[in-house]
C-alpha cells in the first residue's frame, strides 16, 4: 500500500447487477465497503456493462436489478456523503478509455486472464465467444484507470485482473508519457518548488534511484504532495521523474486483498443464488426462518438421542459467524452429548440472522418508498464521477495526439 502516491489514495469497486443481493454479498463485499468509505475516497459503481458480457440476452432483468442493487447498498449502510455511487453506463468515458486502451493492448494479455477460460467452462449454457466477453478485463482496467484509483478491493481470484490493469497502465505510460523535453520540464518543475524543497527533492530522488531507498521514495512523494504551488501537470511529471520514468498519466493500482467471505450457504457450500442456498438481504422473515430451520445437519444425527459433530454440520458455520463464545460452547457440548436437538441448535442462528437483516430491510423499505431519492443519489454520483473521468480522459486524449482544440 505504501507504493501508491498520496494523490491516488482512492478506492474503486463495482458489482454486477445480475440478481438480488444476499448475505454472502453483505459479508463478503458490502461490510468491507462500509470500512473503506471511512478510510479512502471511494467510488462504488453498478457494473451494468459488465453484466451484459454474460447476460446480453436479458437486458430487462439488468435494468430492474440496477435500482434494486443501489437500494441494497444504501440499506446496508453505504453513505452517499462518503462514497460516490454511480452506474457504469452513465459515465461514457469508461467506454472511450476502453476503446483507446484496446488500440495497444496485446490480444494475448486478454486470452491469458485465468477467469476467461474458467468462466467459459463454468457457463457452458451461454455463448461467450464474443468480443465483449474477451475484452471485459480491459473494460475493468478502464473502470479503474479512468479514476486513477490507487486501490482495488478484490479477492485472490481477481488479482490477475488488477495485474492486467497495471500492465496496461505501464504500457500506456511508456508509449505516451514521455513528453518532448520531459527531463527539462521536470527540472523546471523542481525550481517551482523553491530552493530548499527542490534541493531536498533532488537528494531524495538520488537516494532512491542510486540506492533503491524506499523510505526516500515515500518522503519525496510526501514532499510533492505538500507543494501547494505545483500545477497538476508538474506534480505528475515530478512523480515520474522521481521513479526514473516519464510523466505518470495513468498510475498503476494496487490490489487491496479482501478477506475471503466466511458466509456459507445453507448447504455448507459458498452462498450463491445459482446453488439455491442463499438468503437474500430482503427475504421475508418467515422464509428466512423456514430455510434456517430446515438446513441439513450432521448426517450422523439420525435420531434426537444420537450425538453429533458440529464440524460436520453446516449450521456450525453459521454459529462461527453469528454466535458468542458462550453460545458456541453450548452448541459444542450439547451436540456432542445429544443434550440439545438440531432445532434447538438452530434457534440462536435464526434469531441472529433476523436481527442482522431487520434494520437493513427497514431501510430498504424506506428507500423503495422514495424512488426519486435513490435516482437523485445515483444522478449526483454519476455527475461527480464524470467530472473526475473527464479530467483523466482529457489527459489521455492529449497524450495520444487526439486533442484538436
Amino acid at each position: 500500500m505504501a507504493s501508491v502516491a498520496p494523490q491516488h489514495q482512492r478506492v474503486l469497486s463495482g458489482m454486477r447487477p445480475t440478481g438480488a443481493l444476499h448475505l454472502g454479498h453483505y459479508h463478503g463485499v458490502l461490510k468491507n465497503w462500509l470500512r473503506l468509505q471511512q478510510e479512502y475516497e471511494s467510488f462504488f459503481f453498478v457494473a451494468d456493462w459488465h453484466a451484459l458480457t454474460t447476460h446480453y440476452d436479458e437486458p430487462g432483468v439488468i435494468a430492474d436489478n440496477v435500482w434494486e442493487m443501489v437500494i441494497d447498498w444504501l440499506a446496508a449502510g453505504i453513505n452517499p456523503g462518503l462514497a460516490r455511487m454511480f452506474v457504469q453506463s452513465r459515465v461514457p468515458e469508461h467506454a472511450e478509455l476502453h476503446l483507446l486502451l484496446s488500440m495497444f493492448t496485446p490480444l494475448g494479455w486478454l486470452e491469458r486472464v485465468p477467469t476467461y477460460k474458467e468462466q467459459q467452462e463454468r457457463l457452458q449454457d451461454r455463448d461467450l465467444s464474443t468480443y465483449g466477453f474477451l475484452g471485459y478485463p480491459l473494460l475493468q482496467a478502464a473502470d479503474i484507470l479512468i479514476y486513477k484509483a490507487g486501490f482495488v478491493p478484490v479477492g485472490e481470484d481477481q488479482v490477475a485482473h488488477v495485474e492486467l490493469t497495471r500492465e496496461v497502465a505501464r504500457r500506456f505510460n511508456h508509449l505516451y508519457g514521455r513528453e518532448p523535453d520531459f527531463a527539462e520540464k521536470a527540472e523546471a518543475a523542481v525550481k517551482h518548488m523553491g530552493k530548499k524543497a527542490g534541493h531536498l527533492y533532488q537528494e531524495l530522488r538520488r537516494r532512491y534511484q542510486e540506492q533503491g531507498d524506499g523510505e526516500a521514495l515515500e518522503k519525496a512523494r510526501a514532499l510533492l504532495e505538500a507543494q501547494q504551488s505545483l500545477s497538476l501537470g508538474d506534480r505528475e511529471r515530478l512523480y515520474g521523474y522521481l521513479e526514473g520514468g516519464g510523466k505518470v498519466i495513468l498510475p498503476e493500482p494496487q490490489a487491496l486483498l479482501t478477506p475471503a467471505s466466511k458466509m456459507p450457504g445453507l448447504d455448507g457450500q459458498k452462498m450463491s443464488k445459482s446453488y439455491g442456498n442463499a438468503i437474500s438481504l430482503r427475504e421475508d422473515p418467515a422464509s428466512v426462518t423456514r430455510k434456517l430451520r430446515t438446513m441439513p445437519t450432521d448426517p450422523a444425527r439420525v435420531r434426537r438421542t444420537d450425538p453429533g459433530d458440529p464440524a460436520k454440520c453446516p449450521v456450525w458455520q453459521f454459529h462461527e459467524i453469528y454466535s458468542s463464545e458462550e453460545v458456541k460452547g453450548w452448541v459444542q457440548q450439547g451436540c456432542r452429548s445429544a443434550g440439545i436437538g438440531c432445532l434447538e441448535c438452530k434457534q440462536p442462528v435464526v434469531d441472529a440472522v433476523l436481527a442482522e437483516l431487520a434494520p437493513i430491510q427497514e431501510r430498504a423499505q424506506e428507500y423503495r418508498a422514495r424512488p426519486e431519492t435513490v435516482r437523485a443519489i445515483v444522478a449526483e454520483g454519476c455527475e461527480e464521477a464524470r467530472a473526475v473521468a473527464r479530467e483523466t480522459l482529457d489527459e489521455v486524449r492529449h497524450a495520444m495526439g487526439l486533442a484538436y482544440r
